[in-house]
């Protein structure tokens, strides 16, 4: 049995955290519609920086890579300098910021989007359910075209120009975003690519476009420690299934932990598979990598300290805490009660259910 705690030191590639309470990405918003994070999220990353890690909010690589309303981007000058001002912020606090990868591939409407095109997928399916947007309210997903094989390197390639960027704005490093229903694991899933060429089919061709964008990804950072990957192999969600999801994760992540990269972010999503269907990824996974796992899904303080005094994960991400608790690490170590959070104002436009939750009392 591992004595080791949320609160004390551990190193993901080259950087040397400060505790091992990751505040995971959430979607927030609060962006413009020109992609740029605003001023509000300043203040919102900079009161959360005594995480040992912030992920931030999935952030479309480029355009094309958006599908919700008011999320931000990481492929214009301008947004570049508006990150900058988030990541010296979280840095002046002592924090560690990873920006995460995002494109939504068919997950998207065209009301979202600034560019009038269809979204692009693995092959032309329509995912099922509804999206929310500004302008009509709810919406069918807007039917996707499929990529043609010769286009993929160019969509590869929009990650790697990504990192470059992000890293440009002052973070650590980045997450690729291959878990919640989003490009990657529309690749990766049996339902969502039903391709005939070099990325369908078997389950290691299925994987070829998550392997070849974390290559380029590590590529564009020099360094395989600034790059991490997030999964989320039990989920069901944005019309997610898999005809053999035992087997296409652990043939990922034997391959990604070849990488050597900085981190596998494991999301366990308990309750959303039948039950003959179930299974635990984290406890599934842990064997095959062998740096550091960040495991994140309805853990609570005893039960996120007691997977880490266990070895079965090295870190533990909180969303929804951090949300209404920009004191979480403070909170936990004080043993104080946790605010709740409003999940009326999770991605509403504004500061309130964003910055105005406050803070312990010093003392």
């Amino acid at each position: 049995m591992s004595t080791r705690t949320l609160f004390e030191p551990v190193r993901i590639g080259f950087l040397d955290l400060k505790n091992r309470i990751v505040m995971a990405p959430m979607t927030r918003n609060r962006a413009s519609r020109a992609g740029l994070p605003s001023q509000l999220a300043v203040t919102y990353y900079a009161q959360r920086a005594g995480a040992g890690l912030i992920i931030t909010e999935g952030t479309q690589p480029s355009p094309a890579g958006q599908g919700y309303p008011r999320t931000p981007g990481i492929h214009t000058p301008e947004q570049v300098a508006a990150w900058r001002t988030i990541t010296e912020a979280v840095h002046d606090r002592g924090g560690r910021i990873f920006l995460q990868l995002m494109h939504v591939g068919r997950i998207a409407h065209r009301a979202n989007r600034l560019i009038d095109a269809a979204p692009v997928a693995p092959s032309a399916i329509r995912a099922a359910g509804d999206i929310y947007t500004d302008a009509f309210g709810p919406q069918p997903h807007s039917m996707p075209r499929a990529l043609a094989t010769e286009e993929i390197p160019s969509v590869i390639d929009e990650y790697r120009q990504a990192t470059g960027l992000a890293l440009a704005a002052g973070f650590d490093g980045v997450e690729l975003h291959a878990a919640n229903g989003y490009l990657p694991m529309q690749f990766l899933s049996s339902n969502s690519n039903r391709r005939t060429d070099r990325y369908g089919g078997s389950i290691p061709n299925r994987a070829r476009f998550v392997l070849e964008t974390l290559e380029a990804m590590v590529d564009a950072a020099r360094e395989s420690g600034r790059v991490g990957i997030r999964i989320s192999p039990d989920t069901t969600f944005n019309d997610m299934q898999d005809e053999d999801r035992v087997g296409t994760y652990l043939h990922l992540v034997t391959e990604v932990n070849k990488l050597q990269l900085g981190y596998l972010h494991v999301q366990r999503s308990p309750g959303e598979l039948p039950p003959e269907q179930a299974f635990d990824p984290i406890a599934l996974l842990r064997p095959r990598f062998d740096g550091p796992l960040i495991a994140t899904g309805g853990f609570d303080l005893e039960t996120g300290a007691a997977l880490v005094a266990s070895g079965g994960a090295d870190l533990i991400g909180y969303a929804s805490f951090f949300i209404s608790n920009p004191d979480l690490v403070q909170r936990f170590q004080r043993g104080e009660p946790l605010a709740q959070p409003d999940p009326a104002t999770f991605y509403t436009p504004g500061e309130k259910g964003y910055i105005d939750y406050p803070a312990l009392q010093a003392r």
